[in-house]
């Protein structure tokens, strides 16, 4: 990409809630008293509606990882600094985008999405941490609909289009662009004016919420430092720097603020380490492979976690390589440490599928105790089952699973295939659906639920169903066909 569109993008980052600004402001995290104006422009119900219809269209378009492992561990980090945050008015879901290019951002109902390269550049759990509380605070905080408040002669539906173009553009960059570009013309400088003030409120309770969530304050500083020392060291800063320098007294800024608060001697968690292996070997860049042997050279000589995680990467390694037998034999020694670790399962059971032994996977993950209260293990599960033909006990979990999780789209994707195996044309096409209206292609959805309906004995429990379906997507149609024309 053109630096002069790298430029752009930053600059569009910045003005929808970027997260490096550090300054000073006051000591409590509460609400300014401007929430009245905010919610006469967009009522909380509203910013749930938008962040539905946002997330739809990052799944179409966005390379989303959907890895169980990756998306359990980022959102239980993301609700453990939610339940010490203020203000809170949306759930919230976090999500991972397979992109290199360091960056992080949230936007409404309580949505937010970080770069896989935020692992590269953080060295522990507490800085991964402290860009998760900065975009937390930016919902808390309400900070897009008070922005609307404030340009009292835009009305909100014009902001739709370019929120839109920015969240595509900075979570695919060579897709979004083209759309950036054109929505932005016209407001980018009045978008800029108004979000200072956002940035710093968002530094200041972000870093309040890491402290009382029990991580270290002081890796806000840290991290930033470390960010101010790529800058001035490399011809090529991180993306999101490109139109924010990272001046000293930001630094003392973050520094004296951090300084204030009782220091907290944090160990990352053993999932971190775990996560960032998995991360870089899975699904980073050519970059970030090469660099992975360095991590787990020094993870090597590190503490005892660092030490498991060096020897799971080197696993997950093995198995990218489709180098089975070694990965194998990485996996059976880390498993007789720690049989029920799901990290080693998730990798043990995608190394029998490998290795042609879905059934060696399927009795490995029915042989845990209570394998059915983890997530990541049911499905892996019904994963197993199917390679394995027996498309109706995988149907048998996937039925609860879809349940529980109706908006993981491995469990519908699964469900197609265990349905497809079974024969069950009309139940395989209720399944697409599914999928297809989790990434916004609602009147595909909409089709292969009519297919299905039309299939079915007039008034039956089946049609009824599907029909039911339909209706509930034609009223989503209705809700989002505001933020299409804006």
């Amino acid at each position: 990409m053109a630096l002069l569109n790298k430029r752009l993008i930053a600059t569009a980052v910045a003005a929808f809630l970027s997260w490096n600004s550090i300054a000073l402001a006051d000591v409590a995290d509460t609400l300014p008293d401007i929430g009245t104006t905010a919610g006469e422009t967009l009522s909380i119900n509203q910013e749930l509606q938008m962040g539905d219809f946002y997330v739809r269209q990052l799944r179409a378009s966005a390379p989303l990882i959907d890895d169980p492992l990756l998306t359990q561990y980022i959102n239980g980090v993301g609700q453990r600094l939610v339940a010490h945050a203020w203000s809170v008015k949306t759930p919230f879901h976090f999500f991972l985008i397979q992109n290199d290019e360091l960056n992080a951002f949230a936007f409404f109902g309580g949505n937010v999405v970080l770069h896989s390269a935020l692992f590269r550049y953080t060295d522990n759990e507490s800085q991964l941490a402290s860009v998760m509380a900065h975009e937390i605070s930016h919902v808390t905080q309400r900070h897009l609909a008070r922005a609307m408040a404030d340009q009292k002669s835009t009305a909100p539906l014009t902001w739709v289009g370019a929120l839109g173009s920015i969240l595509l553009a900075m979570a695919n960059p060579q897709v979004g662009m083209a759309a950036l570009t054109g929505t932005l013309a016209g407001s980018q400088q009045g978008v800029i004016s108004f979000t200072q003030e956002n940035e710093r409120e968002a530094d200041r309770i972000g870093l309040q919420v890491l402290q009382r969530s029990g991580f270290d304050p002081e890796a806000m500083p840290a991290f930033l430092q470390k960010l101010a020392d790529q800058t001035r060291f490399s011809s090529t800063p991180p993306e999101i720097l490109l139109t924010h320098p990272l001046p000293d007294s930001r630094l003392a800024d973050a520094r004296n603020r951090a300084n204030q608060m009782p220091r907290l001697i944090v160990q990352s968690s053993q999932d971190f380490y775990f996560a960032k292996v998995r991360i870089l070997a899975m699904y980073g860049s050519e970059q970030e492979k090469n660099q992975l042997d360095d991590v787990l050279s020094n993870y090597d000589k590190g503490n005892s976690r660092e030490k498991l995680a060096a020897t799971y990467g080197r696993a997950v390694m093995f198995m990218q390589a489709k180098s089975n037998d070694n990965a194998k034999r990485l996996i059976t020694q880390l498993l007789s440490q720690q049989p029920t670790n799901p990290w080693f399962l998730d990798l043990a059971t995608d190394i029998d599928i490998a290795l042609k032994q879905p059934n060696q996977a399927v009795t490995r993950l029915t042989s845990i105790p209570n394998y059915a209260a983890n997530p990541v293990l049911r499905v892996n599960l019904a994963n197993a089952y199917l390679e394995a033909k027996h498309p109706a006990q995988a149907l048998t979990i996937l039925n609860r699973y879809t349940w529980d999780y109706p908006d993981d789209p491995i469990g519908w994707d699964l469900m197609v295939q265990a349905t497809g195996d079974l024969g069950m044309t009309n139940e395989q096409r209720f399944a697409q659906a599914q999928g297809l209206a989790l990434s916004g292609q609602l009147d595909q959805a909409i089709r292969a639920l009519s297919d299905a309906s039309g299939q079915e004995k007039t008034g039956s429990l089946a049609q009824q169903r599907y029909d039911a379906r339909i209706d509930q997507l034609r009223v989503l149609q209705q809700r989002f066909r505001q933020y299409q024309k804006g």
